[in-house]
């Protein structure tokens, strides 16, 4: 089935460059899209750092490991702008560190998940710290999927960036990642925006790299729309989670459910702000009461708020 898709798109570039230029495009809306899931179901808001990174990197083979493990995070920060300073020859590194990389004993993480990341935040828009454990046996092929993490974005999407399960590209970084992380970064980006504020920002990103700007231009518009949509269903408990989320294996009925709720609130915010769709205050309403109706604090907070503004606006 995958070899005769793929002969089957290759045949359709070849026939058509218009189409090649469409799909390439389609296929990193995709990528850039499920980014923005974790995968336990639930799409995620927007966290990055707003410090220098300060890094202590300790543990097993150490020779072997850390030259790679620093140039991938570092890397990955100079497409952020963030400094990255490693402190792990101080003798108070474990206290200055506000990211600790720890290579391990092979038998201390399993071969499922032969590398781990950890965010800490107090709430979900700056990274307080963040502590990483890479098995010994792994750590030259985590190090750029990790510091990807690192830097706040932590989907696992599918298509040509280091965060795929399913790459083979493990010595850098991807165009794609690179324009995930300037997206994350840029200036029109703010900690803890909702996926639908953040997807106009990577998708402006994706166009920059495209070959055909005024094609990628449509394409871009076609596919918030119809993401939009397929969000809308999903929310509404019609339509389902991206295929990658599910091919994980890690997404629980706990975690779509939740994701339901969060999805519900992060439309109105869409509708509310006029991001990846026209500003629309009665379907913004309309979502924003659904996702309170479910338990969202977020949106009872909004509603409340909007009705505020409007009184004031009235007197």
């Amino acid at each position: 089935m995958f070899k005769s898709g793929a002969v089957a798109l290759f045949a359709a570039a070849v026939l058509s460059p218009c189409l090649a230029q469409a799909d390439t495009f389609e296929q990193g809306m995709n990528t850039m899209w499920e980014v923005l899931w974790h995968q336990s179901g639930t799409a995620t808001r927007l966290v990055r750092w707003d410090q220098d990174i300060k890094v202590r990197m300790f543990g097993v083979n150490l020779g072997a490991h850390k030259q790679h493990s620093m140039q991938a995070l570092r890397d990955a920060a100079a497409e952020a702008g963030v400094k990255v300073i490693d402190v792990s020859d101080r003798p108070d590194a474990a206290q200055v560190a506000n990211v600790s990389i720890e290579v391990v004993p092979n038998s201390s993480l399993s071969e499922n998940q032969p590398c781990e990341t950890r965010l800490n935040f107090k709430s979900e828009t700056t990274i307080d710290s963040v502590t990483m454990q890479m098995r010994d046996s792994d750590a030259y092929r985590c190090a750029y999927h990790e510091s990807m993490h690192v830097m706040g974005v932590r989907g696992h999407p599918e298509g040509s960036t280091v965060l795929s399960y399913f790459t083979k590209h493990v010595d850098s970084l991807e165009p794609l990642d690179k324009a995930m992380l300037r997206a994350w970064y840029s200036p029109r980006t703010k900690p803890g925006m909702t996926p639908f504020e953040v997807l106009p920002i990577l998708a402006d990103e994706l166009v920059g790299i495209s070959p055909d700007k005024q094609l990628a231009k449509l394409e871009r518009d076609q596919y918030l729309q119809h993401t939009v949509a397929d969000m809308q269903a999903f929310a509404d408990g019609r339509g389902d989670v991206p295929m990658i989320v599910k091919a994980c294996g890690k997404a629980t009925p706990d975690g779509i459910r939740y994701g339901r709720m969060e999805m519900s609130y992060f439309l109105g915010v869409a509708y509310q702000q006029g991001s990846s769709v026209a500003k629309d205050p009665g379907a913004a309403s309309i979502w924003l009461e659904r996702a309170a109706n479910m338990g969202s604090s977020s949106a009872k907070t909004r509603l409340l708020a909007a009705g505020g503004a409007q009184l004031a606006g009235n007197r």
